[in-house]
């Protein structure tokens, strides 16, 4: 069952000519489209199904700053930053809530892990405190497992993934901007080397700059007008509840990921256990990506699925010619493993007896697109003129979104922008360097 989102309206009749046209309704696409307005540019905001239909609805909507690689730091600061001022700036409510995060282990080699990360927290600010065992079995039971400790992210939280797209994508339009949902971009045109524009299923639209916020489907897309983009997506499970007694806000141990939403109920997933399947983009890509496959071989298991013959990543996606795939598949939706529900299922209740009679309200599955370092693109493309792209987020993106769409309408702004986006340019997966994959 697909996660249920806040309905936004279509404008239905495409503008000859804009300022910026940006492909993909989620999180980055909506947040970037909200800023380009802001600065009085025309916007068109397309996307194939409907605003945050894909990933960005289907993330647990933690919004921190703890554990993130140091190259990110800057950019999850500024993110969090401009969640705090959102709601009132767009007359909204996100769910952005600072509630602070909650971890506890039995794994030695992760406490030391979370440890090690102190001095990060310290140069950049970050309030964050190291658990005793006996601190963090205060805070989630020890019912299954003994902790050897756990740490407590003060000022991160969590926003509601169902609102914050949809607000975002209202914002934008209040400043501006045209919202066309169920409107595929076929492909780009470009003339002298510079992109002039895109080709939708409901007609062209001329443009000075283009940026593709297209998630999943970026790498495919891109590939259609020879930009290589080293992009794979492993397939995830999560659930959410009925409202249900609280017990905490925002909760990480090693058998749970839990997340309270504001109507009581709490969404469910357990970090780590994906699906990586099979693909033609993988297979394309595999040379680049086997540093983090090495680093991360037991958190993912490997398999065969739909994705190899329908999707962004299947054979027909990357060896045929289709350019109507895109509306052919207007919600990237798998399905949810089964097996992995039971088990979120069993441990909440094993954790927290008191939630023995928790019922679920629904479960999916969701594409996670990851680039080889586990750190987002975010820049311009060096091959074509005035096209930009934002995807690769690795998990991330939901809580970096505002940070990645503010940077984003500064690089195609032309201006000065607010942090070093160096560590985010596509150039430095595809230029022949050492891929250092992210720590945490």
């Amino acid at each position: 069952m697909v996660p249920a989102v806040r309905t936004v309206a279509s404008d239905e009749i495409l503008p000859q000519s804009v300022d910026v046209v940006v492909i993909g309704g989620g999180i980055v696409g909506t947040a970037s489209a909200y800023y380009l307005a802001k600065r009085g540019l025309s916007v068109a905001l397309l996307e194939k199904g409907h605003i945050a239909c894909e990933q960005s609805s289907r993330t647990w909507g933690w919004c921190r700053q703890q554990n993130r690689d140091p190259r990110e730091m800057p950019l999850s600061i500024l993110s969090m930053s401009l969640w705090d001022g959102l709601a009132a700036e767009i007359g909204q409510d996100l769910g952005f809530r600072r509630t602070g995060l909650v971890y506890a282990t039995d794994d030695a080699a992760m406490l030391a892990g979370w440890e090690a990360w102190g001095p990060t927290a310290q140069a950049f600010g970050v309030e964050t405190y190291m658990l005793t065992g006996a601190q963090a079995a205060q805070r989630i039971p020890e019912t299954r497992r003994k902790w050897l400790g756990g740490l407590h992210s003060v000022a991160d939280g969590k926003a509601e993934p169902a609102w914050a797209a949809p607000a975002l994508a209202e914002g934008a339009r209040a400043r501006g901007a045209t919202i066309h949902q169920n409107c595929a971009v076929r492909g780009l045109d470009i003339t002298n080397g510079r992109v002039t524009g895109v080709h939708t299923e409901k007609g062209s639209i001329r443009a000075d700059a283009v940026l593709c916020a297209a998630g999943a489907w970026a790498s495919t897309f891109l590939a259609r007008h020879g930009v290589v983009f080293p992009q794979a997506s492993v397939r995830q499970t999560a659930l959410r509840t009925k409202p249900t007694r609280d017990v905490g806000d925002v909760v990480y141990c090693p058998d749970l990921a839990m997340t309270r939403r504001l109507d009581g109920s709490y969404t469910l997933a357990i970090s780590g256990r994906a699906t990586l399947e099979l693909t033609a983009q993988g297979m394309r890509f595999a040379r680049q990506f086997l540093p983090q496959f090495i680093k991360r071989l037991k958190a993912v298991q490997i398999g065969v699925g739909k994705s190899l013959v329908s999707g962004p990543e299947s054979l027909p996606s990357w060896f045929g010619s289709d350019d109507r795939m895109f509306e052919r598949q207007r919600v990237l939706d798998p399905a949810p493993n089964r097996r992995l529900v039971q088990a979120i299922m069993d441990n909440v209740k094993g954790t927290y007896p008191e939630l023995a009679g928790i019922e679920i309200d629904h479960v999916w599955g969701a594409y996670v697109d990851c680039t080889p370092d586990a750190v987002p693109v975010a820049s311009g493309i060096d091959a074509v003129g005035g096209l930009f792209l934002a995807a690769g987020c690795s998990g991330h993106g939901f809580g970096l979104g505002p940070g990645i769409g503010y940077l984003m309408a500064q690089l195609i702004a032309n201006e000065t922008p607010s942090i070093d986006p160096t560590h985010f340019n596509l150039s430095r997966l595809v230029d022949g360097s050492a891929i250092k994959v992210g720590s945490l």
